[in-house]
């Protein structure tokens, strides 16, 4: 039987209390269970956290998670080039090794075109494969502004033709 002595005065930090918390409803939540907004509004209102900062936060959250798709879209579209490029590769140095065995009897000068493009190859799956530093999201910004534009513009084109097809 514990007595009243046992019981500690804990205190947490704010990082702890997101992480005990966050824990806790992992462990409660199945795999399929999604809550509610208003299950949202009530467990920030039992935490004091005023419907404002509530708002503000889920609408970091949407911003955040509309990032990290546009994210593994640019990683897919960089995958699916490097992929195409290798393909490419692949396709004209297996011609270009033919025919220096067809005309040579061994390989010799396709051998030097190989490895040069194998190395130019493999720098860009280097560089479609790191998605972390200064390089990665200068290309990701350039990406997303000429996507953006993209959509702008086809947003545009759309809502002059409706206007022109009245």
């Amino acid at each position: 039987m514990a007595n009243s002595g046992d019981k500690i005065n804990r205190c947490y930090s704010q990082e702890d209390v997101q992480q005990i918390l966050q824990l806790a409803i992992a462990r409660q939540a199945d795999d399929d269970k999604e809550f509610s907004h208003e299950v949202l509004l009530e467990i920030a209102s039992e935490l004091d956290i005023s419907p404002e900062t509530l708002r503000l936060a889920e609408d970091d959250w949407v911003a955040k998670q509309g990032e990290i798709q546009h994210r593994q879209a640019f990683n897919l579209h960089r995958q699916r080039r490097f992929k195409k490029r290798a393909g490419n590769y692949f396709i004209f140095n297996t011609f270009l090794v033919f025919m220096d065995l067809l005309t040579g009897g061994g390989i010799n000068w396709s051998l030097y075109i190989v490895l040069s493009w194998g190395l130019l190859v493999g720098l860009d799956g280097w560089n479609t494969f790191q998605t972390k530093g200064e390089d990665y999201e200068a290309a990701f910004q350039r990406w997303h502004r000429k996507h953006q534009l993209k959509s702008s513009f086809n947003n545009l084109v759309n809502k002059f033709l409706k206007a022109t097809s009245r």
